[in-house]
């Protein structure tokens, strides 16, 4: 049985055991670095009625980061002073388990790395050699004409632009846009326009951990992310004054025109928005690159969105949203594996998927459980790897 099997079908034990003291097995899992540091704070911080929360989070966790965090964490539990901790783990048979060895292929060949004969050839990445790596534009939508607040919007901005700096990007927030804002300022950042044209924008640029006000005309780079945190319905988001803009339009905005900056270069958008009304319900669970001078207009585009059509997305109104503090965390550990952003997308999906909520029933019954779905489309032809960049 695999590391993180066992760990499923053993969870129920495993938490009713460690949450009696909750603090020791949160503070070990960080000690050995089965969590980061932003994880460990995070997995402190839970609201929750019951100490339980935290130790159930922190086994999620494990099980979202796979075999080998599940296999560290089990010969944790094995330990004489976690057992000393924890007496009813030592009736748990936990430790009949190992992670499998890397397969081996047979082959009559030599011993050449090139591919076998008919076989694809191996991909290779965009290329991401400028200094900044790009732009990362970040459209924050807080206060609403109709006197709403999206609380915990700053906190997904801020998440943002520290994990795209990381990254070697130069992240740039526009707040509180009406529609037409959003669309003019796009509209500038596609044909780099100079800065007193995006002054009406009241562009910031996240500099020393915080937000500034823009001092320099940015330029684009090898990439382009661009992130919306607004209201929303399906296919569109809201401007400030409630106006809506498409998602094919954001995107359109950035295709190739007569002076064609990004054309080829990966455009990635993340967008944190209701797509509708309807809440998910729970489940039970148990080819080579052409070689034609050409690309069409729609290629090299990555859209991600913090819920499937229809439905609605969910925020924290200080710890932020759902999916983007899923991505951010996912980006953080995924980009130190030289991961590719679709394998990082679909780590951000599982956690997303294994979230549960409770909202009020607006008819006035008991609150409701509630889950959500994130979703991606992708036109990308190549692999697109971030690496942290040194300062």
């Amino acid at each position: 049985m695999s590391a993180k099997d066992t760990v499923r079908r053993n969870k129920t034990a495993i938490v009713a055991n460690l949450s009696g003291d909750r603090m020791l097995i949160l503070n070990k899992a960080h000690e050995k670095k089965l969590i980061t540091e932003r994880e460990y704070i995070n997995l402190k911080s839970i609201e929750k009625v019951d100490v339980e929360g935290h130790v159930v989070g922190l086994v999620d966790k494990l099980l979202f980061k796979g075999e080998e965090s599940c296999n560290a964490f089990l010969k944790l539990l094995e330990t004489d002073e976690i057992k000393d901790t924890y007496p009813g783990l030592k009736s748990m048979r936990l430790n009949d388990t190992s992670i499998l060895p890397t397969p081996v292929q047979e082959s009559s060949c030599d011993d050449s790395d090139g591919p076998p004969p008919g076989g694809k050839r191996t991909k290779e990445p965009y290329k991401l050699n400028s200094k900044p790596t790009g732009l990362c534009v970040i459209i924050n939508n807080k206060k609403f004409t109709a006197n709403s607040e999206r609380r915990g919007t700053d906190k997904d901005a801020e998440s943002l632009a520290k994990v795209f700096s990381w990254l070697g990007f130069k992240a740039l927030m526009c707040k509180d846009q009406t529609k037409d804002q959003m669309e003019r300022a796009l509209k500038c950042f596609a044909s780099q326009s100079d800065l007193s044209q995006l002054k009406e924008f009241n562009v910031e640029e996240w500099s020393d951990s915080r937000f500034t006000p823009l001092q320099e005309a940015p330029r684009h780079g090898d990439a382009f992310i661009c992130c919306i945190l607004s209201h929303g319905s399906e296919g569109v988001v809201s401007g400030v004054d409630d106006k809506r803009l498409s998602i094919k339009e954001i995107t359109g905005t950035f295709k190739p025109t007569a002076q064609p900056t990004l054309t080829g270069k990966p455009k990635v958008f993340l967008i944190q928005a209701c797509q509708g009304k309807k809440t998910q319900r729970r489940v039970s669970l148990e080819a080579d690159d052409s070689q034609s001078p050409s690309i069409p207009e729609d290629a090299d585009f990555l859209v991600a969105v913090a819920t499937v059509e229809d439905h609605q997305s969910y925020r924290h109104p200080t710890e932020g949203s759902w999916f983007i503090q899923s991505l951010c965390t996912q980006l953080e550990e995924g980009c130190q594996r030289s991961e590719d952003i679709l394998d990082i997308l679909r780590d951000v999906n599982d956690e997303v998927a294994h979230k549960e909520g409770k909202v009020e029933d607006k008819a006035g019954g008991p609150r409701k459980s509630v889950k959500q779905m994130s979703v991606f489309s992708c036109t990308l032809r190549k692999r697109l790897v971030f690496s942290p960049q040194s300062n």
